[in-house]
């Protein structure tokens, strides 16, 4: 009956704006800095919005009024654009190779709903169209290649007196930690009044392109191409669970004949079990094995030579891919040791220049090994800020990002709201995801959401 009502509101606009502003820097940014140069890996990744929203309970802002607390956000994103100030320029086309910093502004929009938040908070990763409305028109994934803003926000009040902040960011700009990093600042501006925030890292402006190729795609479009029927389901692994699964990778990995493994992270022992658990559902559908591969996005801000701060505004990605050929291939101990190497590999990159080289040469052996006939991403952002967004009333009850980000058949991690887990946000094709969800070894570590 509830999810039955969600589908008849993601039919019919749900919000009704209430006011609209744009918000410049608080002071002008200096004449040397107008010009933001994107870096070699910035302008592998396309213009295309990441977009989080934040959701508030309103036990939890009642010490303001809707007007002060909104007043108050204004001011902060203000005083923080001063240190973000390529977040108020502009990209001139999509193919700019930097930001006109102009001090244009953020486009900020407020938004009554008339849905309870709870009601769409449970029922959030089933309803793609109710959540895109949550954000500012045009800035939700790839909805709009053509706009020139950098970010948009959108506070949108519900109708049980909660409230959520929607925050999109164009992927040139920089990636989810990037995104994590401006977001608490803003909200420890809102909190303290201080900017004080490391200054921005410029980073290497020449595009990097592959002899006798111009026309390079970002990873996330080389895969997934052949799946119309996708579903979402949320599983949650509690901490005591994946510590069973980790001693459970490392004893099958003892009693085999690789007798060497360092302490898997959480991350990773779930990334296999969900990656396992997906080959043996397509194989179930299908009635045959397929070879398939593995794509995992990597922070690579702590593995560069000269290590950089988290708070590091640009796209400092890297990705391992981790081929499955043979059913053999298949078990939690060989994928999680090849996710390991992967991440070995690397460490030490000596420059952003030689990350984006590696990134090139990434693409072109996905298109060489036709990697779109089976292959999962899995990407986590487990450990980024966003459950600790505090502008003055306290933290989020939590934080997802617009599903229509979400569109390619994978798995996305994110740290629970009280820390206690895992949350995974599985994508599948439908008849792979009946069989998935009731697999029993992936449901002894988990339970359904």
């Amino acid at each position: 009956m509830m999810i039955g009502k969600l589908l008849q509101l993601g039919r019919r606009k749900l919000h009704n704006i209430i006011s609209e502003d744009t918000i410049k820097p608080s002071s002008h940014t200096p004449s040397h800095l107008k010009t933001y140069n994107l870096s070699s890996l910035d302008l592998l990744a396309d213009h295309e919005y990441v977009p989080l929203i934040l959701f508030y309970p309103k036990n939890r802002i009642s010490c303001l009024s809707p007007n002060d607390k909104v007043r108050e956000m204004k001011k902060s994103l203000s005083l923080s654009l001063t240190r973000y100030y390529p977040f108020a320029g502009r990209l001139l086309t999509p193919k700019t190779p930097y930001i006109d910093c102009n001090d244009e502004g953020v486009v900020f929009l407020e938004a009554k709903n008339d849905i309870q938040m709870k009601t769409l908070f449970q029922h959030i990763n089933k309803q793609d169209e109710t959540v895109d409305q949550l954000f500012a028109d045009g800035l939700v994934w790839h909805s709009s290649p053509h706009s020139k803003s950098i970010v948009g926000v959108q506070v949108n009040h519900f109708a049980c007196g909660g409230m959520g902040v929607a925050v999109s960011m164009s992927h040139l700009i920089g990636d989810g930690c990037t995104l994590g990093s401006f977001l608490n600042h803003w909200a420890s501006v809102s909190r303290y009044g201080s900017t004080y925030h490391k200054e921005l890292l410029p980073l290497n402006p020449n595009f990097i392109r592959s002899p006798g190729n111009n026309s390079i795609r970002p990873v996330a479009q080389v895969i997934n191409q052949w799946y119309v029927n996708r579903v979402k389901r949320k599983f949650v692994f509690p901490n005591t669970k994946l510590r069973e699964l980790k001693d459970k990778v490392i004893d099958l990995v003892a009693s085999g004949s690789i007798r060497h493994i360092k302490n898997p992270t959480r991350v990773d022992v779930l990334t296999a079990l969900l990656y396992k658990t997906a080959m043996a559902a397509a194989t179930t559908t299908s009635g045959c094995f397929t070879p398939s591969y593995l794509l995992i996005p990597v922070n690579i801000r702590n593995k560069l030579v000269q290590k950089l701060p988290q708070t590091t505004v640009g796209n400092f990605l890297s990705v391992i891919m981790v081929r499955t050929k043979h059913t053999s291939e298949t078990s939690l101990s060989v994928t999680v040791l090849e996710i390991m190497k992967g991440k070995s590999q690397l460490e030490g990159v000596q420059s952003v220049q030689q990350a984006a080289e590696n990134m090139i040469s990434l693409q072109i052996k996905l298109r060489k090994e036709n990697v779109a006939k089976r292959s999962y991403w899995c990407s986590s952002v487990c450990g980024f800020p966003y459950n600790k967004v505090d502008f003055g009333w306290g933290k989020p009850l939590g934080a997802t990002l617009a599903l229509s980000f979400l569109d390619k058949i994978g798995f996305l991690l994110k740290d629970t709201p009280d820390g206690d887990g895992i949350e995974a946000l599985v994508i599948l094709e439908k008849q792979e995801m009946e069989v998935f969800e009731n697999d029993k070894e992936m449901l002894s570590f988990s339970q359904i959401d």
